[in-house]
């Protein structure tokens, strides 16, 4: 008989020794694209009834399509997890480093009779489906060669099929759905290794399961069909069936599958956009699971509660308004220096060097309140690192005028006069001018605003001015003061 597959590359996974009572779960996505938002769900799902019951996390990579599968996946998926603070406690396995074990355990189903080799071509299989179909029957192999005893079929390279019981049925006791039966006639003998050898998808998942003595298998319902054909190949080499839950779908706002016509699709595009990982895990987590009406939830609340009776059996539709009033609820109240890492890669988008500027910590505290992401936050911060191009013109129109002239010129003389450069002296500072002007105070403070940042928009002009530092601020209130002379002037050439 032919062999099944050989390949140098193998390795020895260490099983850990069987315990009755331990959970363990499971994320096993396939490397062909980036960590989509759904799978990330289903990692954190996995990882909270890890987390919860006290047991490990294994983290598999799924890497047997060979033509689709890609280093530049692979690293996507380990930066997603690693963003989202998903940590695994095994892993990450690779299923193409695994094949020696795979060709074992063929090996073991061909001797016992439970595979056998199919010998039939291509064009004899579309030829059955042609005929199946013009029958109107369900189109299906049929098993002509499921008690096949005679000699190799001369030309042609057999695929190796699972004997796949045909009475009974396959109850699976689904922890979120409820039982599921299926017929085991309306399955027919599933390919478990290609005519080259390589084994596949299904055949893979069983076999990494049981060695890796997976106890509880949370996916997405995509994988209900899978299901029973890996629960009968499991009982086929007398294996201890996992408990399975299958996640519904996630959708569009629009109640349609999400894609990337929805907007983000990608867990590290919502990094990008300049969201928290905070906000993004409480977001997905409500995604099909509740708990009572409670919408905000710590990491350690998420793991404490989290359980799959939770679980709604229906699909979930994103809300993206929901995700901006999370990530702004998260700006506001997570430690300033814990945001500020995450805003120092947007602020390093923008081409700016954080140490030539106030604390980054110092510019979340300013900003939390006004900002619905971090890309807000960095774009609106930038004047205090490096000169803005233009004012605003609105801004400039109403606020850096003929009458903004002495204001301006006695708040630069008092300001360089302070003996230390903090908020509170610098309100008081303000608020003098603006009396001794005989003015309101936003006759003063608005105009000074647009001369230090722009526009007519930031932080309380004492804080905004504390972070600038006093170089800054009056190098801008002089720039200022320049502006509105050209403008003076060029409004006497008009007269």
């Amino acid at each position: 008989m032919p062999s099944v597959f050989s390949v140098d590359n193998i390795i020895d996974f260490q099983l850990h020794p069987k315990q009755a009572d331990m959970v363990k779960t499971r994320f096993a996505p396939s490397p062909t694209g980036y960590l989509h938002i759904g799978g990330a769900r289903t990692a954190l799902f996995s990882w909270l009834y890890a987390r919860r019951h006290g047991g490990p996390f294994v983290l598999r990579i799924e890497d047997t399509d060979l033509e689709r599968s890609t280093p530049e996946a692979v690293n996507a998926i380990l930066e997603g997890m690693n963003w989202l603070g998903l940590d695994y406690d095994e892993g990450p396995f690779y299923q193409t480093q695994r094949f020696g074990r795979y060709q074992e355990v063929l090996r073991q189903l061909l001797r016992d009779g439970s595979a056998y080799y199919c010998y039939c071509t291509r064009e004899e299989l579309e030829a059955l489906r042609a005929e199946q179909m013009a029958r109107k029957e369900k189109p299906r192999y049929d098993g002509r060669y499921r008690d096949y005893q005679g000699p190799p079929r001369p030309g042609v390279e057999p695929v190796v099929r699972f004997k796949n019981p045909l009475n009974g049925q396959v109850v699976v006791e689904d922890l979120i759905r409820g039982n599921i039966v299926f017929q085991n006639a309306e399955l027919d003998d599933l390919i478990i290794a290609r005519a080259d050898g390589s084994p596949t998808y299904n055949f893979c998942v069983v076999v990494d399961d049981m060695d890796m003595n997976i106890t509880h298998v949370i996916r997405g319902d995509d994988h209900i069909n899978n299901t029973p054909r890996q629960i009968n190949i499991l009982k086929a080499l007398g294996a201890t069936v996992p408990h399975y839950a299958h996640v519904p779908m996630i959708l569009g706002p629009d109640g349609q599958k999400l894609s990337k016509r929805h907007g983000a699709a990608s867990v590290m595009e919502y990094r990008d956009q300049g969201y928290l990982p905070e906000a993004v895990l409480n977001f997905l987590v409500r995604l099909g699971w509740s708990h009572g009406d409670q919408e905000i939830f710590s990491l350690d609340e998420m793991i404490e509660f989290f359980d799959l009776d939770g679980c709604n059996k229906a699909a979930s539709a994103i809300n993206p308004s929901k995700l901006i009033w999370l990530n702004k609820h998260y700006l506001k109240t997570l430690d300033p220096v814990h945001v500020a890492r995450h805003l120092s890669w947007h602020i390093g988008q923008l081409g700016i060097d954080p140490s030539e500027g106030p604390t980054l910590p110092d510019v979340v505290k300013a900003f939390a309140e006004r900002s619905d992401t971090l890309h807000d936050m960095a774009r609106a911060a930038s004047f205090l690192y490096r000169e803005f191009e233009s004012y605003d013109a609105k801004a400039a129109s109403k606020n850096l005028t003929a009458a903004a002239q002495v204001p301006l010129q006695t708040l630069s003389n008092t300001l360089a006069a302070l003996p230390e450069w903090r908020a509170e002296p610098i309100h008081a500072a303000v608020n003098r001018v603006a009396e001794e002007s005989g003015l309101a105070l936003g006759k003063v403070a608005q105009p000074l605003r647009v001369a230090v940042c722009g526009t007519a928009v930031s932080p309380p002009i004492d804080t905004t001015l504390e972070l600038l530092g006093r170089r800054k601020t009056l190098a801008r209130i002089e720039r200022a003061l320049g502006f509105i002379n050209q403008h003076v002037d060029r409004e006497l050439g008009k007269g």
